[in-house]
């Protein structure tokens, strides 16, 4: 009697990964890594906008804040009103300078125009303080305006 043995034989498919799939792993792979590169350097960057944007709005309230304690008449004196400034997006302490972004400011005093006109409208003033800064390549502009009139809270903290 002769016993066979049976024998094992090896599937035809092979077990490696072929050079086709390598190159598509690295390519979503990299596809991947650039995606959340890109992501986080556009998220740096809306970051640094905001934070422009509110130094900006913090100038123009400063401003704005200083012009409510006024009299009518120390509205348009330039010495303690000045129309053009600058402001730094560092203020600066009694130990550093100011630094990083120059803002430069304006601010315009002009008539109101009311629709319908109003009996007290030469009792009152428009004013306009705009903020420009250079961020990049980029020139940008904050604007905020309100009204002063003659009798306003400015009686209660200063007399005429």
């Amino acid at each position: 009697m002769h016993l066979r043995v049976p024998t094992v034989t090896k599937p035809k498919h092979n077990h490696g990964i072929a050079m086709a799939e390598l190159l598509v792993a690295v390519a979503v792979i990299g596809f991947l890594f650039i995606s959340l590169f890109l992501g986080i350097s556009f998220c740096f960057s809306v970051t640094k906008f905001e934070r422009e944007n509110l130094r900006a709005t913090q100038i123009v309230l400063q401003r704005l804040e200083g012009v409510r304690l006024y009299n009518w008449n120390q509205l348009t004196n330039t010495t303690l009103n000045p129309t053009t400034f600058t402001a730094r997006y560092f203020p600066g302490t009694a130990t550093q300078p100011p630094s990083g972004l120059t803002y430069n400011g304006t601010m315009t005093l002009s008539p109101v125009t009311l629709n319908p006109p109003a009996s007290y409208s030469g009792n009152m003033q428009k004013l306009t303080v705009t903020v420009t800064w250079q961020s990049g390549p980029t020139l940008r502009t904050r604007s905020v305006s309100t009204y002063v009139a003659l009798y306003g809270v400015q009686n209660y903290i200063y007399s005429n």
